[in-house]
């Protein structure tokens, strides 16, 4: 008995590259992990403006590759 798998595509005929599939669910776990980093902030009394710039900071040393956060 010869078994059929028609629904497999070769890697040939990928519809999406690997980036394309990862990033939704990137994006989706860099807005969750923002949304914490807000919440906590709030929570320990910081203003929502000063929550996001110290987000935005860390954001850019992480780009950077820079770990030592200055304020």
């Amino acid at each position: 008995m010869t078994m059929r798998f028609d629904g497999i595509i070769s890697p040939d005929e990928h519809l999406l590259t690997v980036q394309e599939a990862l990033e939704p669910l990137y994006l989706k776990l860099e807005v969750e992990a923002e949304a914490k980093l807000l919440e906590a902030a709030l929570r320990a009394g910081w203003s929502a403006d000063e929550a996001l710039s110290a987000i935005d900071q860390l954001k850019r040393h992480d780009v950077m590759g820079d770990t030592a956060v200055r304020h």
